[in-house]
C-alpha cells in the first residue's frame, strides 16, 4: 500500500533534479525580490505609519496592473512553452510578438487609468476609521508614489515579456540573475533615496518609487540585451523585430486563449482589491496591519508560486511533445511537491509572526493585528499552494475559460461578497472575517481536485492543421 502511494505521489531523484532546475530560479528571483520588497516596505514603514499606508494602497492598485500583464503574457505563455516542446522556434517568436501587442495596449489603458482615476481609487481604501490629518497625508503619499511608478510600467512589461518566454524555453537562469541585480539596485537606492544617505535627498515613499523605476529599468536592460546577444541560445527570438506581423489564425488562437486568462487575472487582483477595501472598513489600523502582513507572506509565498510555474512550464512542454501519460504522472507528484513543501513553509511562517510586525515604527494596535493576520495566512499556506497547483496545471493544457471560472469568478462572486455581506450586514469582526476569507478556498481547492482527475487539461493547443503549420513555418 506504501509503496504504491509512494511510487503514485513521490519522483525519482531525476524527476526532482529536473523539477528544482525549473522552479529554484524563479524561486531565487521571486523570493529576491519579495524580500528586498520587504526591505522596502520595512524602510518606508520606519518613515511612518501614513507613509506606510499610502504606499501599501498604491502598490495595491499597481497589483491589478501587474496581473493583467501576467495574464496577457501567461496566455501567449501556454502556447510559447509547447510550441517549444514541439521544437517550433517561428511558433514562439509569434508568441513573443502577440506578448509585445497586447501588453503595449494594456499599458496605455493603464497610464489612463491611474492619472484620471487615481484619488477617487485610493479613497476607496481610507474610508474606515482614522482623523482627517492621518487621512490626507496618506492620500498625498499613495498619489505620488503612484504617479512616479508609472515611469516603470514600460521596462515592467518589457521584462515580463522577455523573462516569461526565457523560462518557458527552459532559460530560467538569466532572469533570476536580472532579477537579483535589479533587487540589489533597488535595495541600493531605498537606502540612498528613503533615508537620504550619503548626501542624497531624503524623499520617503517618494525615494522608494524613484528606487523601483531604476530597478526596473537595470533589470529589462540585462534580460533583453542577453537574449539578443545569444541567439544560439534564443533561435525564436532572433528576428522578433523585423516584423509585428503574426499568421492571422495563431494570432486569434492566442487571442482566445489570452482573453479569459488576462480578463482572470485582472478580475481575480480586482477581486483582491475589494477584499483588501473590505478590510478597510473595519478601521485605518487593518490597512497598516495588512499590509505588513501581505509584505512577509509574499516572501513565504514565492515557494507555491514558482512550484505553480514550473507545473505549467513542465507539464506544458510535455503536452506540446504529445507525452500524455508523462504529463499526467508528473502533475500529480508536482501538487503533491508543491502543497508538502507549503505545509513547513506555512508553518515557518506562523512561527516568525509574534516577532515581524515588531521592526516597523508604527502602534501596538496595528502590531498585535498584523500578528493575528500573519499566523492565519501562515496555517492556511497549504491551501493556497494546492488552489494554484490546480489552476496551473488546467492553464498548462489551454484551458484559461475554465481557469477564469475557477480563479476570479470565485474570488469576486463568492469571497469578495461574503466578507462584504459579513462586514455590513452581520458586523463580524476583522480577524474571524479575515480567517474565513481564507478558508474559503477550500471550495476552490475541492473544485480544482475533481476537475484535474477528469482530465479536462490534458489538451495540446500547438498541434496546428497543415496548412496553418506551414504558415507559421514558412516564416522562419
Amino acid at each position: 500500500m506504501f509503496a504504491t502511494l509512494k511510487k503514485k505521489y513521490i519522483g525519482s531523484r531525476a524527476f526532482y533534479r529536473t523539477v528544482l532546475a525549473v522552479a529554484v530560479p524563479i524561486m531565487i528571483q521571486n523570493g529576491i525580490t519579495q524580500f528586498v520588497g520587504m526591505l522596502d516596505n520595512i524602510m518606508v514603514g520606519r518613515v511612518g505609519t501614513e507613509q506606510m499606508a499610502g504606499v501599501s494602497i498604491a502598490n495595491t492598485l499597481v497589483f491589478v496592473f501587474n496581473l493583467a500583464i501576467f495574464g496577457a503574457v501567461s496566455g501567449a505563455g501556454i502556447f510559447g512553452a509547447q510550441f517549444y516542446g514541439s521544437g517550433n522556434n517561428a511558433g514562439v517568436r509569434s508568441a513573443f510578438r502577440f506578448k509585445l501587442l497586447i501588453c503595449a495596449a494594456l499599458t496605455a489603458v493603464g497610464f489612463a487609468v491611474f492619472l484620471l482615476l487615481d484619488e477617487p481609487l485610493i479613497m476607496l481604501y481610507l474610508r474606515g476609521e482614522g482623523t482627517p490629518q492621518e487621512i490626507e497625508a496618506s492620500l498625498g503619499y499613495a498619489k505620488e508614489y503612484l504617479h512616479i511608478l508609472l515611469i516603470g510600467l514600460l521596462p515592467f512589461v518589457l521584462t515580463q515579456c522577455y523573462a516569461g518566454t526565457l523560462r518557458e524555453c527552459g532559460q530560467t537562469v538569466v532572469p533570476m540573475v536580472a532579477g537579483i541585480v535589479s533587487v540589489l539596485v533597488n535595495l541600493l537606492f531605498n537606502a540612498l533615496l528613503i533615508f537620504g544617505l550619503l548626501g542624497f535627498p531624503a524623499l520617503g515613499s517618494a525615494g522608494a518609487a524613484i528606487a523601483t523605476v531604476i530597478a526596473r529599468f537595470v533589470e529589462l536592460a540585462i534580460v533583453a540585451l542577453w537574449a539578443h546577444l545569444h541567439p544560439k541560445e534564443c533561435p525564436y527570438l532572433v528576428g522578433a523585430y523585423r516584423t509585428m506581423r503574426i499568421p492571422r489564425e495563431l494570432f486569434f488562437r492566442i487571442l482566445r486563449k489570452t482573453l479569459p486568462l488576462m480578463i482572470n487575472e485582472t478580475l481575480w487582483a480586482g477581486g483582491m482589491a475589494l477584499l483588501s477595501q473590505a478590510y478597510s472598513m473595519h478601521g485605518y489600523d487593518v490597512v497598516a496591519a495588512d499590509n505588513i502582513c501581505r509584505t512577509i507572506s509574499n516572501v513565504f509565498s514565492v515557494s507555491f508560486i514558482a512550484m505553480g510555474s514550473a507545473i505549467g512550464i513542465i507539464v506544458g512542454q510535455l503536452l506540446g511533445a504529445n507525452k500524455t501519460e508523462e504529463a499526467v504522472d508528473s502533475n500529480r507528484k508536482l501538487i503533491f511537491f508543491a502543497v508538502a513543501i507549503c505545509v513547513f513553509i506555512g508553518g515557518a511562517m506562523a512561527a516568525v509572526a509574534p516577532l515581524y510586525p515588531h521592526i516597523y515604527n508604527t502602534t501596538d494596535a496595528v502590531r498585535a493585528l498584523a500578528t493575528k493576520f500573519i499566523v492565519i495566512t501562515g496555517l492556511c499556506m497549504p491551501i493556497n499552494s494546492l488552489a494554484s497547483a490546480c489552476y496551473f496545471t488546467m492553464r498548462s493544457g489551454g484551458k484559461t475559460l475554465i481557469t477564469f471560472f475557477f480563479d476570479s469568478f470565485y474570488v469576486c462572486v463568492l469571497t469578495v461578497p461574503l466578507a462584504m455581506l459579513l462586514t455590513h450586514a452581520f458586523g463580524i469582526s476583522i480577524v474571524p472575517l479575515y480567517l474565513i476569507c481564507q478558508l474559503v478556498d477550500l471550495g476552490k481547492c475541492a473544485v480544482g481536485i475533481i476537475l484535474i482527475k477528469k482530465g479536462i487539461w490534458i489538451h495540446n493547443i500547438v498541434e496546428e492543421k497543415t496548412h496553418e503549420g506551414h504558415e507559421i513555418l514558412s516564416e522562419a
